[in-house]
């Protein structure tokens, strides 16, 4: 099983199964990643509001399970997902939107 942090969370890495894109970062802990293991959703864990919660609760764009896989470490998983929509709150596709561009200043990316 994973090996949680002090604060009792694991990095996830969310990548779309069928197409490999990157489409979020965010954190579990026990009790999410237990949910996710019975339902075959993403659930997280929201450091900001301090509670569980299922990916698309409220906006429908679920994260269904496809394969769920543990680094060397064990300190992250990578869920590999096919989302019901876009990923990100922002309604873009995946989390990752914007380059850094060689001057700092921060360019829109289509994929």
């Amino acid at each position: 099983m994973p090996k949680y942090d002090a604060a009792g969370l694991i990095t996830a890495v969310v990548s779309d199964a069928a197409s490999g894109q990157l489409l979020m970062v965010a954190h579990m802990n026990a009790e999410a990643l237990a949910a996710t293991m019975a339902s075959g959703e993403a659930h997280f864990w929201s450091r900001s509001r301090g509670k569980l919660w299922r990916k698309g609760e409220t906006s429908g764009h679920v994260l269904r399970i496809v394969e769920m896989r543990v680094d060397c470490d064990q300190d992250a998983v990578w869920l590999l997902v096919e989302p019901a929509g876009p990923a990100c709150h922002t309604l873009a596709q995946s989390c990752f939107y914007r380059r850094i561009g060689v001057d700092g200043v921060l360019e829109r990316v289509e994929r």
